[in-house]
């Protein structure tokens, strides 16, 4: 995919455009630093919505309806739109705590080994604390404790 066509497609898809560093730099700048509170504002702000999309339809959809299969799948629905909206709501608080990061200077650098994480990996999961070579190690672990 050519350059400018991959920037419009990561505009597109979380609606940001990609970090361009300047020469000579450094790295997790103040310009850098509100790049990732904008892209993490705006994800947040993206749940939000979707929660309150979720309480509106739930509240509007809601129907005691008399035939059981009827009732059952509109429960079901429900169900999956509630599992989907926990996920997202623990998803707000790790972005919450991600942006608590910025806030303390302490963001972009590996929990486990104190590298510098990366831009482009940051921008592709914003609230990731390990760089990619312990998330590697960490993903191997579990594999090997968990079968």
């Amino acid at each position: 995919m050519p350059s400018n066509a991959k920037e419009k497609s990561s505009m597109l898809i979380r609606g940001f455009a990609p970090y361009k560093e300047k020469k000579g730099e450094e790295y997790m700048s103040e310009q850098q630093l509100a790049h990732f509170a904008s892209i993490l504002n705006g994800w947040k702000k993206e749940l939000m919505e979707e929660v309150d999309r979720t309480v509106h339809h739930m509240q509007d959809e809601a129907a005691n309806f008399p035939d059981p299969a009827d009732r059952a799948s509109q429960e079901e629905e429900f169900s999956l739109e509630l599992r989907a909206r926990d996920r997202e709501r623990k998803l707000i608080k790790k972005i919450d705590q991600t942006l608590q990061r910025i806030e303390e200077d302490d963001y972009g650098f590996c929990d486990s080994c104190g590298v510098e994480i990366g831009i482009r990996r940051l921008e592709a999961r914003p609230t990731a604390t390990l760089c990619i070579d312990c998330k590697t190690l960490a993903e191997i672990k579990e594999k090997q404790v968990g079968s």
